[in-house]
């Protein structure tokens, strides 16, 4: 639900991928922007059913997930201040086959579909902008995917937790192991053992659902390639300062 009360203590440039705009596509998008509430657990679109609006996170985090009939459930990919939730959108689909979850509660902004795909359409820097992360996003599934099989899960643990650094303020992440299992894919126990682990090795400090992180230089040592690779493409295809 919209959240008015949190607007003083943001800016629509605090999202990345809006802060890349030209100011003055910035300036035209601000009366369609709208200020939301992202709490933890919340589904911004599900799988298969139409996309009414588009995401930009803010200081929140948003998983997208694949479920199996079963009922199991993998991360494909995590957005947060770097980009957008629903960019099927702009690729000629009305929906995707993942579900987009928040898994970092925040704020965020939204936009009406239908204002989206006539700006993606009609105005060429923000079809530019918007292909560069959608190749950046479509980078880290399939990077996700290669970690997922041929990597620890303490290596697939730190990726997790830098990605998720990388989206959000400070070195604070509010989370439980659970949940960290359901977006891995992996039992809890496992989990648990990975974060014992890192903070034997004084890099985490793990509590009751909040993790910080107390040496990052100590948990990108201990990673995978996979994260270094997605960080250097990231940076890469977006810009490193707002347009002016």
């Amino acid at each position: 639900m919209p959240n008015s009360s949190t607007a003083p203590e943001f800016r629509a440039s605090d999202n990345r991928l809006l802060a890349c705009l030209p100011a003055a596509v910035r300036a035209d998008w601000l009366p369609h922007l709208e200020w939301v509430n992202l709490e933890l657990g919340q589904v911004l679109h599900e799988a298969r059913s139409p996309l009414t609006h588009v995401y930009f996170p803010l200081n929140a985090i948003v998983s997208l997930l694949h479920l199996t009939e079963n009922g199991s459930s993998a991360e494909i990919a995590v957005i947060g201040n770097d980009g957008m939730v629903g960019f099927a959108l702009i690729l000629g689909g009305d929906s995707t086959p993942s579900r987009a979850v928040v898994q970092s509660a925040g704020a965020g902004l939204r936009l009406r579909a239908q204002f989206m795909k006539h700006e993606f359409n009609l105005v060429p820097p923000v079809m530019h902008l918007m292909l560069r992360f959608t190749q950046a996003l479509i980078t880290q599934m399939a990077q996700t995917a290669v970690c997922n099989r041929h990597h620890s899960l303490d290596q697939q643990l730190c990726r997790w937790l830098l990605l998720s650094l990388d989206r959000l303020r400070g070195t604070d992440l509010v989370m439980t192991q659970e949940l960290i299992a359901n977006m891995l894919g992996v039992r809890r126990e496992g989990v648990t053992e990975a974060a014992h682990k890192l903070q034997l090795a004084g890099l985490i400090k793990y509590s009751r659902g909040h993790i910080t992180v107390l040496d990052r230089t100590g948990l990108e040592r201990r990673a995978c390639e996979c994260y270094h690779l997605l960080r250097d493409e990231y940076r890469r295809l977006l810009p490193d300062r707002p347009t002016s």
